[in-house]
């Protein structure tokens, strides 16, 4: 059961400067990761520098249990450090375990935003790079409006836009923004959620 096959670990990087980058005040985005009413893990981003020099680190951690015998149906690990000078992706590191099948990608600008998500300038940017493989992807991205989201801290107002064409994510940002909540559906048909802490 693929549940995580694209998960957030895409990657990308614009051949100019992107015109601004979302960055939390406190340098940190956390999510939980919800299937089914249930907590099935963890996402979140640690951003350290300035936009000069800035580096993100993206990780997630997903376990599927089997009801009742509680065996592990399927597991996604992943995490990657995103290097950023002056607005621009200069480079990307990554390690995934996607249940048991392993990538590793390390990669300098590829013309393209990275699809880690957290930076909202993916919505103008027509392609992304998966995070995983180093793939390109072309994206379409259509603004929804603004709606109401529940956080683990309380409701919040949102953007709400819709990726489609390569990458297939329901992406809302708050008036910051910084990313707030994502919802795509696993390949079982499952809705996966990450409900920002």
């Amino acid at each position: 059961m693929r549940i995580f096959g694209l998960a957030l670990g895409l990657a990308m990087a614009l051949a100019a400067p992107v015109t601004a980058l979302s960055i939390p005040s406190n340098g940190k985005l956390n999510f939980d990761v919800v299937r089914k009413g249930k907590d099935i893990g963890d996402h979140s981003y640690r951003f350290s520098g300035t936009t000069a020099a800035l580096t993100v680190k993206v990780t997630t951690d997903i376990v599927v249990k089997v009801p009742l015998i509680r065996t592990t149906a399927y597991s996604f690990r992943h995490a990657s450090v995103e290097s950023w000078k002056n607005g621009k992706l200069m480079q990307l590191s990554s390690t995934t375990d996607d249940d048991g099948d392993p990538h590793q990608l390390q990669t300098a600008n590829k013309g393209a935003l990275p699809a880690s998500l957290w930076n909202d300038d993916i919505l103008r940017s027509g392609k992304l790079m998966n995070t995983i493989d180093g793939t390109l992807m072309n994206i379409r991205a259509a603004d929804l409006g603004m709606e109401t989201v529940k956080t683990r801290r309380g409701s919040i107002s949102a953007h709400h836009y819709r990726l489609s064409g390569g990458l297939a994510r329901d992406l809302w940002y708050d008036a910051a923004g910084n990313l707030a909540q994502v919802a795509f559906k696993a390949d079982d048909g499952s809705t996966v959620m990450y409900i920002r802490k």
